[in-house]
This record gives C-alpha cells, sequence and structure tokens, in this order.
C-alpha cells in the first residue's frame, strides 16, 4: 500500500530568515524576507510532514505511522514518532547562540523530550559568513559564563569561515550558532528544545529583547572545546560519502551520473536532493524529484532506485537510522521556554 513518498514543505518565519529558498532552492514563496527554516520530514504532535504526490497524497505521516507503523518504520516500528527531523536554514542575519540539552536532560522536563544532536551541510556561504561551534581551546564553563556575563563573546566562541559541502557534526551540549549569509541543511533529532544564550543584543517583532534561558542554558553545556568540520570517509560505493555515523542518525552524501540505490534494510531511509533530479521506479507513477525536495522510502517498500534525468549529475543528502536506536525518554522536570 506504501510507495516513495514526496513531501510538503513546512515554511517556518523568523527574524533572521530571507529569502533563499526562493533562488537557491528554486520554491515559490509568498511576500516577505524572513523565510528562515523549511521543514522538510517531520513527525510531531503539532507539526506533521504531507505527502506530496501519488495514492498517498494528502496523508500526514503521523497517520500513516499510526495505519502502517512496521511498513513505515520497519525495525524501529516501536518508535512514538519518526525520531528525526530534516530541515533547510536560511540565515539571511545570525541565529541566535544556542545549546540543546542531551538525552537524560531532555527527559526531566514536562512533558519530556529527547535531547538535539543535529548536523548542518552546508549549502551555500557568502564572503565573511562565520559558523560558531563549541569554544575556544581551555575555555570551561565558569569562562563561558563569564564571556556572557561581561559581553566577551568573541573570546570564549570557536568561529570559522565555512565552505559550501563543509559538514558540522553538533551533539547535544555544544554552544553553536549559524551566522549570517549562510544555506544549510540540518538533520536533527526530532526535539523541540532549544536554550537561547545570547541574541547579538537584538529585539524580537515586538520591539522588545528575546528572551534568554541562561540558568538552564549553561547547565546544559556538556561539551568544550572547538568543533570544526567533519572528514568525511568513503567506503565500496565511491558515490557516497559518509559525514555522520552517530547513535542518532547516519548521514551522507551523494553526488552520482548513475541510477543509485537507498533502502532495502528493513528501516525508513530519507533522500533531499540539492541540485539535479532523480527519477523513481516508472511503477510507481511519481513525478521526480527535483531541486530542494524531500522523499521518505518506507521500510516496507525495499530498496528504491534512484535515476538522474537526462544523464545529468545528482546531488543528494541521504539520511538513514542506525541499527539500534536510543529508547524514549521519561518525565521529569517543567520545561523552560525555547
Amino acid at each position: 500500500m506504501l510507495h516513495p513518498l514526496p513531501l510538503v514543505p513546512i515554511y517556518r518565519r523568523y527574524l533572521w530568515g530571507g529569502r533563499r529558498f526562493e533562488t537557491e532552492l528554486r520554491r515559490t514563496l509568498p511576500p516577505g524576507e524572513d523565510f528562515a527554516e523549511s521543514w522538510e520530514l517531520v513527525d510531531r504532535d503539532g507539526d506533521q510532514s504531507v505527502v506530496a504526490a501519488g495514492a498517498l497524497a494528502g496523508r500526514s505521516l503521523a497517520d500513516l505511522r499510526a495505519a502502517h507503523g512496521r511498513d513505515v518504520l520497519g525495525r524501529h516500528a516501536g518508535l512514538e514518532r519518526f525520531p528525526l527531523l530534516f530541515k533547510f536554514l536560511d540565515a539571511r542575519h545570525d541565529l541566535s547562540v544556542q545549546v540543546h540539552p542531551d538525552d537524560s536532560r531532555a527527559a526531566r522536563l514536562v512533558p519530556p523530550d529527547r535531547g538535539k544532536t543535529e548536523a548542518w551541510y552546508v549549502i551555500a556561504a557568502t564572503a565573511g559568513s562565520r559558523i560558531y561551534a563549541g569554544l575556544r581551546a581551555g575555555v570551561d564553563g565558569a569562562g563561558l559564563t563569564a564571556g556572557l556575563a561581561h559581553g566577551r563573546l568573541a573570546d570564549v566562541l570557536h568561529a570559522f569561515e565555512p565552505r559550501p559541502g563543509d559538514c558540522i557534526f553538533i551533539p547535544a551540549g555544544t554552544v553553536h550558532a549559524i551566522g549570517a549569509g549562510l544555506l544549510v541543511a540540518e538533520i536533527q533529532q526530532s526535539s523541540d528544545v532549544t536554550y537561547r544564550l545570547h541574541d547579538w543584543n537584538r529585539t524580537g517583532p515586538d520591539g522588545k529583547p528575546r528572551a534568554l534561558h541562561l540558568e538552564a542554558g549553561l547547565e546544559a553545556v556538556t561539551r568544550f572545546g572547538p568543533v570544526t568540520p567533519v572528514t568525511p570517509t568513503s567506503g565500496a560505493d565511491p558515490a557516497v560519502r559518509r559525514l555522520v555515523e552517530c547513535p542518532y542518525f547516519i548521514f551522507e552524501e551523494v553526488r552520482t551520473r548513475q541510477a543509485w540505490t537507498a533502502g532495502g534494510d528493513d528501516t525508513a531511509h530519507a533522500v533531499i536532493v540539492l541540485d539535479g533530479a532523480v527519477g523513481f521506479a516508472p511503477a510507481w507513477g511519481l513525478p521526480p524529484l527535483g531541486r530542494g525536495q524531500t522523499a521518505l522510502l518506507p521500510a516496507e517498500i525495499g530498496p528504491q532506485t534512484l535515476t538522474p534525468l537526462a544523464g545529468q549529475p545528482a546531488h543528494l543528502l541521504h539520511v538513514a537510522l542506525p541499527h539500534e536506536m536510543p529508547g524514549p525518554a521519561a518525565a521529569g522536570e517543567p520545561r523552560h521556554p525555547a
């Protein structure tokens, strides 16, 4: 009953967003200069990906999971929801300096949530753009607290100028921020817990400074030292570079002129097109997946061959679930605002 599931994006508009989903991803956007995030794959109570095409068009991921959980998630059918969220971010302005709690801290919130480990893939970067990831060598918790208190973030945050194609792995507990001028693809645990440590002294739409969460945020910082782009690894398939493998996700970059196969290991996979277009098997009757589009491959449909169109190369991101996934969180203390 299932087929490859092209998904409808969900836009989030924040003061730091822009319009590069239109220029870089070939989207049609309504008026406005604040399109900050495009959620491509999400399964949370208030936010649901919807199938864009095929016999299941209009069905939500939660609906399909409830009706066909084993077929969608395969060996991970016991999870309460699809455990990952994939999005694009357009940073016209700097994002706030943030930290996300790990699983044990997020489990103590009410309602409980998962921690948030994530990874970024840099799609485009203007000259001088910066990523802030981790702390400078030798800076500890006390040094971070002092830097925030005395307006000396530049003295404590590790920063660098990224290049398109860089991947940055941000485990939960790492201080981080995406700088202005970056277009980024992000894979993360499906979590809604963010602590804002600094917001560059700007105001929100209401003219007031946005809330900071210093006590909870500083307590959630568990990783120190600088974070730099990952070194991808290669395997048997020369088209694939493995960017990140962690307990929560496997994140890969694929560049191919030939038909390429994903799935077939009794779990769901996601494929995102960064450039070019790929076609599914003709029997599915689905339109090609083009630039900036995402599809979920349910476990039940087995391995799927994706064929670049017109002999042109395809540039993809591929997300898979590890063989074993961490268990659900437990209930706990009141949640701090995100």
